[in-house]
């Protein structure tokens, strides 16, 4: 088992000061990552995050979106950018309403943070539909 699903938090939600997530749990034993009650909430947390791109920063790219969620001081990011992408079936550089895609996007980032995906389609679905996305 990975960290992140140790975690509860399948997308490597990271721990922002003064922020508390729905569904977050009490004990928080991981210094960088959030630990969440369960797997729904930590990806619906990155489902939040990735609307708030959208929404809120005006980000338009699967290259934008992922050079903001794995910066390149801490990832490869262009692999990382390479992976969804490919996953996706999206251009890097093409613009796209995040909701339109964010099952197989949500998919796509799980994996490459863990190198699998042990959600199944209900769970994501599920999750996509707490965060308020359609």
């Amino acid at each position: 088992m990975t960290r992140e699903e140790r975690l509860n938090n399948p997308m490597g939600v990271m721990r922002v000061p003064g922020v508390t997530w729905a569904g977050q749990s009490q004990d928080q034993p991981d210094p960088r990552l959030v630990k969440f009650s369960g797997a729904g909430w930590g990806i619906r947390a990155g489902v939040k995050t990735l609307q708030s791109y959208q929404t809120r920063d005006g980000i338009k790219t699967i290259r934008q979106a992922i050079e903001r969620w794995a910066p390149p001081n801490e990832n490869d990011t262009e692999a990382y950018i390479d992976d969804v992408c490919e996953r996706c079936s999206v251009g890097e550089d093409e613009e796209v309403n995040f909701s339109t895609i964010m099952p197989i996007l949500v998919r796509a980032i799980i994996t490459h943070e863990n190198g699998r995906c042990i959600y199944d389609d209900p769970t994501i679905s599920t999750a996509i539909a707490m965060a308020g996305a359609p």
